[in-house]
């Protein structure tokens, strides 16, 4: 699959010098940017979920020092 998309020539020379900074075609950095956007929202998703399950299961949290008195730490 490819695709094209329109740049101002200040974005167009911002996505050059990125590029080339980490050693990567133009198309690649924007690869690369794109699925780490795409993994970085799939975990904050991943994280609101856990969290809100953890919240309604009525669950506690308690200091760690706590945990090390329990284990003899």
């Amino acid at each position: 699959m490819s695709f094209s998309i329109r740049l101002t020539p200040e974005e167009k020379s911002l996505a050059e010098s990125y590029a080339k900074l980490h050693s990567l075609s133009v198309g690649e950095a924007f690869k690369k940017a794109l699925f780490e956007k795409i993994e970085d929202e799939y975990d904050v998703t991943v994280a609101d979920e856990a969290y809100n399950e953890y919240l309604q299961g009525g669950q506690k949290s308690r200091p760690v020092s706590e945990l090390w008195k329990e284990l003899d730490l």
